[in-house]
């Protein structure tokens, strides 16, 4: 089975449900994805824009702000383009119990946590009828983002399949992948690809996505591989505590994204001791 059909055959099983507010289908043997509801659009967060990512908690953005990213538990930022955050394959910290037991990857009776993230479990999509079940409870959380007034949604750890030692695969992450972008679009929100830069091109071609969100490509010189695909559709963010020059040389750099912001890693407010928050234009 294709990872599109894949997809749709998710997405209408969760219709089915009750779950979707319609089916999502596309052409058969292509990869771009069409929204049931044709009065649905979406756009890319604007190319250039100043960023503020707030995923720590949410405060009143910059003057010279026009993107900021948030944790889905979070209204948008008013009067700027915002996107909403959601950790698509893997259990948010204090979530494990509301999964069912056998949507978590387990290893030897054991379930399987993501070694840099310890609260985070790794979502098992080995096979479709778990794929189905995984966007079952991910799809309201797309429709919540699309009725806060989130204009975009981004997912994260789409790449579990690198650390599940080989439980899981590219092609079935995929398939989920696709069923999120759709369910987005569908919603009217434009879907964004967190990290994974050696995966950026199926993603994009084949999952649907039409932006990318990334953590520290200057600083790791994976920057060229996003904008290979996404072009200036492209945000990025570094941290404070592991530049290998200065924020500002990094800014004056040809080779990083246009719309690239510093922030401390633990993406503190400024109301705390540690915040860092440095835009390229100001």
């Amino acid at each position: 089975m294709s990872v599109r059909s894949d997809a749709i055959r998710v997405l209408a099983a969760a219709a089915t449900a009750g779950i979707l507010l319609g089916l999502v289908g596309c052409a058969a043997g292509t990869g771009a994805p069409a929204a049931s509801d044709p009065s649905a659009e979406w756009a890319a967060p604007p190319a250039g824009a100043a960023v503020d990512y707030q995923l720590g908690g949410a405060y009143e953005p910059a003057s010279e702000v026009g993107v900021v990213g948030r944790d889905r538990s979070a209204e948008p930022a008013p009067g700027v383009y915002s996107v909403c955050y959601v950790n698509g394959f893997q259990t948010q910290p204090g979530e494990l119990d509301t999964w069912d037991a056998d949507l978590l990857l387990h290893d030897d009776g054991e379930v399987v946590f993501d070694p840099d993230w310890p609260d985070e479990a790794l979502l098992d999509t080995s096979t479709a009828d778990r794929r189905e079940r995984i966007a079952a409870q991910v799809v309201p959380w797309i429709d919540g983002c699309a009725d806060a007034g989130f204009d975009a949604v981004e997912f994260d750890n789409l790449d579990t399949y690198t650390r599940s030692d080989g439980a899981l695969t590219l092609d079935a992450n995929l398939a989920l992948a696709a069923a999120f972008v759709d369910a987005a679009h569908s919603a009217g929100l434009a879907a964004g690809q967190k990290n994974s830069a050696e995966d950026a091109a199926v993603l994009h071609d084949d999952a649907g996505f039409d932006f990318a969100v990334t953590e520290e490509c200057a600083a790791y010189q994976e920057c060229g591989a996003y904008r290979a695909v996404y072009g200036d559709a492209l945000i990025d963010i570094e941290y404070s505590d592991e530049l290998p020059r200065s924020f500002a040389e990094m800014c004056a750099d040809e080779d990083s994204p246009v719309s690239m912001v510093l922030r401390d890693r633990d993406l503190l407010t400024p109301a705390d001791e540690g915040y860092v928050f440095e835009t390229c234009t100001g």
